[in-house]
């Protein structure tokens, strides 16, 4: 069997290990001041609009499309303390100090929609869950998220403001959640033709990161990261949202390692494997699938099934070592993985040059040169300073 190959998330391996503040900066302090990167640009909006997946669109989008195309929130009672309105034929029945303005997202729980808190003059999102208790799974998953998303409060996390109240206690089939409103998601940007810088690279990334920091510290997993479940504002400030399948480290049971997690694409080769245990490192995964994608403008590993993202990501990452399939407790994953072709893998330097460093440095380079060259360097930092200091 070959050896050697790419592979970083062995056990005992940690991105939070060892110096994390040296990757990450001190907190609250990214390593790229974000303020020269201006708004994203707010004319492929509109493109996004029509092709966007289910979930939060950009709020913004409104301004470019003509009023004829504008699905706004349509009030048609009032009673109980409660307005009733309708958008996209689903009808909302929210507390009477929200005003509702039109849909922005869709997926297999409801409708998303952005309103006005009448009260504060703010702008929020509302996602009414539909029936709720139709399915016990996914009325499971609603009360785990709405308790564990009691508790956090974080930059990079979205906020949960509120939660309405039925009018009847004991009959009451829908849940509408208020939370912050944000302009779109990673998937919509990635699918954009938004250009996108390596400091935008950086920023996002430090945020997710810092976001998921925060979770772990508190020995919460997510266990459903991707550019869907990240939410995005013009000014570039990133959230982690959608915590149904969130876990903590203290959840009882087998349930917690044994059901379904993570979308395919972005998940962990010991999520793959069928390993009873798992931990943090599966969400530090999907932060490196979601940070290549974000480079490449495509998924890395766009699996067709199990079987086929397994050979994807050896493909890329070579072939695993037999120190590396030490965590591996499935003998028919591990003898599989053991079938797979030898390969020595990809560079991923050549999958995304647009990164690469370049730290050649020629080592006959004469002292003016080398100043020159540091001088290069400090302009970086100060492009104000070039016609300032004596040449």
């Amino acid at each position: 069997m070959c050896r050697g190959g790419l592979w970083p998330w062995r056990r005992g391996v940690g991105i939070y290990s060892g110096s994390t503040r040296a990757f990450l900066g001190s907190p609250g302090v990214p390593l790229v001041d974000h303020r020269h990167l201006g708004n994203l640009n707010p004319h492929f909006f509109s493109a996004v609009h029509q092709h966007a997946p289910s979930g939060l669109r950009s709020a913004s989008s409104d301004l470019l499309l003509p009023p004829g195309r504008l699905k706004m929130a349509r009030m048609v009672d009032s009673s109980n303390g409660k307005h009733y309105y309708t958008m996209w034929q689903t009808m909302f029945e929210v507390d009477a100090k929200y005003t509702p303005i039109r849909p922005i997202g869709r997926g297999s729980y409801g409708v998303v929609c952005s309103a006005i808190n009448q009260e504060t003059n703010e702008k929020v999102a509302i996602k009414k869950i539909n029936n709720v208790f139709d399915n016990r799974v996914d009325a499971l998953r609603t009360l785990r998220e709405l308790r564990l998303l009691r508790h956090l409060r974080h930059e990079n996390v979205l906020c949960l403001k509120d939660i309405m109240m039925p009018i009847h206690r004991r009959s009451f089939k829908d849940v509408y959640l208020v939370s912050e409103l944000m302009d779109f998601d990673l998937h919509q940007i990635i699918k954009s033709s938004q250009p996108l810088s390596n400091d935008h690279f950086r920023y996002f990334l430090f945020q997710l990161l810092r976001g998921l920091k925060y979770l772990h510290s508190a020995g919460i997993l997510h266990r459903d990261l991707k550019p869907g479940n990240i939410l995005v504002n013009e000014n570039c400030d990133l959230k982690i949202c959608d915590f149904g399948l969130a876990r903590t480290n203290s959840t009882k049971g087998d349930q917690f390692m044994t059901e379904y997690v993570v979308t395919r694409w972005y998940r962990a080769p010991e999520l793959l494997l069928w390993c009873d245990n798992y931990d943090t490192s599966i969400d530090v995964w999907s932060v490196g699938c979601i940070f290549a994608e974000l480079l490449g403008r495509k998924p890395i590993f766009p699996g067709t099934d199990s079987l086929n993202q397994l050979k994807l990501i050896v493909n890329v990452l070579g072939t695993m070592s037999y120190g590396d399939l030490e965590f591996v407790d499935n003998h028919r994953a591990r003898k599989y993985i053991k079938s797979l072709q030898c390969t020595p893998g990809i560079p991923l330097p050549s999958m995304y040059p647009q990164v690469s460093i370049d730290l050649h440095i020629d080592d006959n380079l004469g002292v003016e040169m080398i100043r020159e060259m540091v001088w290069q360097e400090m302009i970086h930092y100060h492009p104000k300073a070039v016609t300032k200091v004596n040449m």
